[in-house]
Order: C-alpha cells, then sequence, then structure tokens
C-alpha cells in the first residue's frame, strides 16, 4: 500500500460503498476502496462487481483500469473517509452498531488531524457523534472540537437515498442532505459532494440528518402498512384491493403505496427500528406499521397452505426471492421470508423457488431439504400453486394463458383482468392477497 495518500477512502463496498467509490473515482478523485472481505477487495481490483447493479460494473472497470480506484482489505491514509458498512437490527429490534465501531477502529490509526469523516449508513440520531467518540477514544491525540495541543477532525452525516437498480444514477442526480458536527464539517462534505452531484446539496446538521432519512423511510413504510392492512380488508370483502387504492388515488391529495407480502432491502424494513429504539414512548405508530408489515409473509404463508390443503404433497412455484423487482439483492426479503416459513409449515411440500436474478439458492434456504431453485417454465410445469412474490419483468411478461386454470396467489398485482374482462383468470386464481 506504501505512503499513497489518497482523496477518499470508502469503507465497505457493498450495495453502496462500491458505487459511491466508483463515482467519485469517476469523477476525477483518487479513491481508495475498504472491505473486510479479500474475495470483495479482489473482485473490485480485477475490476468485477460482486453483486448486481446496472452500469456499476462499466464505471468500475474504467475507474480500475485508469487506475482512480484500488481496493485494500486495510484502510490507508487519505483526506476523506466515507464509512457506508451495514447498521442491522439485533433480534431485540435494538441497533447494531459494531460494524460502524470496527469502521472506526480501522480509521482510527492513519488519521493525522484535519481529515474528514462522513457517516452514510443509516443510523439512529446520535450516531455520528459517536463515531466521533470511538474515534477520539483510540485516538486521543485527536478532538472533535478544537481544543489546545490536539488536532482536530471533522465528522459528518451524509445519509445515502438511492434507489437498487438506479443507483449509478440517483447517486449523481438526487439531492443530498449533509449534516456536520461543526459548521466546517458540514461546509468540507458539502465540497466533497459536489464533485459528484448534480442535486442540490441541503446543509443542515449531523442530528436533523441522521433523522431525515429516518423519516422518509419511516414514511414510507407507514404508507405500505396501510396499504397491506387495506388488503387484509379487502380479502375479507372480496374487494379487489388494486383496483380500490387506483380508485382512491384519483383523489388530488391521496397517494396510497401498493401492498404486498411484506416490506424488504436494507433502509424500510430496518430504519423505523431506529426510531423505536431511540424513542420508545413516541414511536407507536412506526412500531404498529413495522408489525403489520413484518406479518405479511405470514398471512402470504397461510393463504398458500390453505389453497393446497386438499393436496396430499403439493409442489408449489415460488416466484421471487429478492426483496424488489429486477434486482439479486436478498437483504430483509419478505419472499425469503415466506419460502422460509413454508418450508417449516409443510415439510411435505416441494417448493421450487425462482428468480432469474438470484443464481443459487441464498445459504439462508440451503438448509431445508424440500426447497430448490428451478427455471420458470419447470417450476409452473411442475406446481400445483403458483405464488408470485416479485414482480420481476419476466413474471410480469410472462404469457396469462398459461396460469388459466391454475391455483394462483398474486401478492403484487400482475396477473389482474383488464377492466371489462372477463375475469376467467380472476375466477381461475386469487388475484389479489385476499388473506
Amino acid at each position: 500500500m506504501g505512503k499513497t495518500t489518497f482523496d477518499l477512502a470508502v469503507i465497505g463496498l457493498g450495495y453502496i460503498g462500491l458505487p459511491t467509490a466508483a463515482t467519485f473515482a469517476s469523477h476525477g478523485k483518487k479513491v481508495a476502496g475498504v472491505d473486510v472481505k479479500q474475495s470483495t477487495v479482489d473482485a473490485v481490483n480485477r475490476g468485477e462487481v460482486p453483486f448486481v447493479e446496472p452500469d456499476l460494473g462499466v464505471v468500475v472497470s474504467g475507474t480500475v483500469s485508469l487506475g482512480s480506484l484500488k481496493a485494500f482489505t486495510e484502510v490507508p491514509q487519505a483526506d476523506a473517509f466515507i464509512i457506508a458498512v451495514p447498521t442491522p437490527v439485533a433480534e431485540d429490534k435494538d441497533v447494531d452498531l459494531s460494524y460502524l465501531r470496527s469502521a472506526a477502529e480501522m480509521i482510527a490509526p492513519v488519521l493525522r488531524g484535519g481529515e474528514l469523516v462522513i457517516l452514510e449508513s443509516t443510523s439512529p440520531p446520535g450516531t455520528t457523534e459517536r463515531i466521533g467518540e470511538f474515534l477520539v477514544a483510540a485516538r486521543p491525540d485527536l478532538c472533535l472540537l478544537p481544543e489546545p495541543g490536539k488536532r482536530q477532525i471533522h465528522l459528518a452525516h451524509s445519509p445515502e437515498r438511492v434507489l437498487p437498480g438506479r443507483i449509478m444514477i440517483e447517486i449523481v442526480t438526487n439531492d443530498r442532505v449533509v449534516g456536520g458536527l461543526t459548521p466546517e464539517a458540514s461546509r468540507m462534505a458539502k465540497e466533497l459532494y459536489e464533485v459528484i452531484c448534480q442535486g442540490e446539496i441541503h446543509v443542515t446538521d449531523a442530528k436533523t440528518a441522521e433523522m431525515t432519512k429516518l423519516a422518509e423511510n419511516s414514511f414510507r413504510d407507514l404508507n405500505i402498512a396501510f396499504a397491506n392492512q387495506l388488503a387484509l380488508m379487502c380479502g375479507q370483502l372480496g374487494v379487489d384491493v388494486w383496483r380500490l387504492i387506483e380508485l382512491a388515488n384519483r383523489h388530488p391529495r391521496v397517494d396510497i403505496l401498493k401492498p404486498g407480502p411484506g416490506v424488504g432491502g436494507h433502509c424500510i424494513a430496518v430504519d423505523p427500528w431506529f426510531l423505536v429504539s431511540a424513542f420508545p414512548n413516541h414511536s407507536g405508530l412506526a412500531r404498529a406499521a413495522r408489525e403489520l408489515n413484518d406479518s405479511m409473509p405470514g398471512h402470504v404463508v397461510d393463504r398458500a397452505l390453505a389453497a393446497v390443503a386438499d393436496v396430499p404433497a403439493p409442489t408449489i412455484a415460488l416466484l421471487g426471492l429478492a426483496f424488489k423487482a429486477n434486482v439479486d439483492d436478498t437483504r430483509e426479503s419478505p419472499a425469503m421470508d415466506v419460502v422460509r416459513l413454508l418450508a417449516d409449515a409443510a415439510p411435505g411440500a416441494t417448493l421450487l423457488a425462482v428468480d432469474p436474478h438470484v443464481p443459487a439458492l441464498p445459504q439462508a434456504l440451503a438448509g431445508a431439504g424440500n426447497i430448490g431453485l428451478a427455471e420458470l417454465d419447470t417450476a409452473l410445469e411442475a406446481a400445483d400453486l403458483v405464488v408470485l412474490l416479485v414482480d420481476h419483468d419476466e413474471f410480469k411478461a410472462l404469457d396469462q394463458d398459461r396460469l388459466l386454470g391454475r391455483r394462483i396467489i398474486d401478492t403484487r398485482g400482475v396477473w389482474r383482468p383488464a377492466d371489462g374482462a372477463d375475469g376467467s383468470l380472476a375466477a381461475a386464481a386469487v388475484p389479489s392477497l385476499a388473506l
């Protein structure tokens, strides 16, 4: 690694860190990417991307070949650092800051004073300050505020707010929120993001920046919970929830999101728990929404079991494993929960999981003896029941004539007859959650 000082070091080369590192490198910065997984570091240094994200591969291979992006397992010296590591929720729904502490411990030895450290990982309010405390605890010669005889470092938070599948577009075009522990840290962070951002950069303090991301994702979680609650109600009434939402959204001030088998991904399914943990006396609504959305995979499983109750050893095709359409990301995926719960609840059933974006059965499902990964045609041919869990383009494009007469649970509202159609598919299937 030598004595090279990089313009920027990005800690964590996952779904956010690698696009961030590659984008800065493509805009003229000399960037070091850091990850604890040697396989990830090796892949990046070959110019390869260890996950699926449109357009990222071209940028990574180009910046690596030009020498503007290099990957390491140890943190080199740099003028600025961006931390983009996971902040998972533990079993008790409290936030796990161990990855952040480890990142701080990796950065601390190479600090000289004057550097900017930005936390991009979504975190509870006050976490940016805690990162600073981790750093100065490891380096007592440093300080967060001016102090005689010590060298100051600058801490800021800028939450990522990009959509998987569109990261390389939105990392540049979306507005940014940056908040420092000091006005100087805010200024430095703003100047750094101006290198890549076409959107407006909004400057605030660190705690406000932290709360902004939590508010954004909790709002979406609440809205999805309302949609899921409507789906449960409509199931009892025999009403098409998708048509109901279409009609309600004709109101100029109503925008109900879509129901589904739950909420997944690294943000919306996790971030509201940060508010619940930080504000236990003021987060009843956020908790209720999280609990409702977390319960949806169980409702889908109950509906599936009821649909094949008369079949002795059913074969069930489960379409989709990713947490959203057209990505390979299975983090917090409700589709994964449905498959796992169904495997436990129906050990005599054969479960055929289909996902064109997930090339191998995820490790979390590999232990169940009755789950296999199958091609779409094979699964449809064998299935007594078809359950649509993710609205991948490949599933939306499926000729619906192939579904006529089949038992179907469509949790995404994809396979619905058009208005005015004879409803033959709906009559032979379950076109909504109907729970």
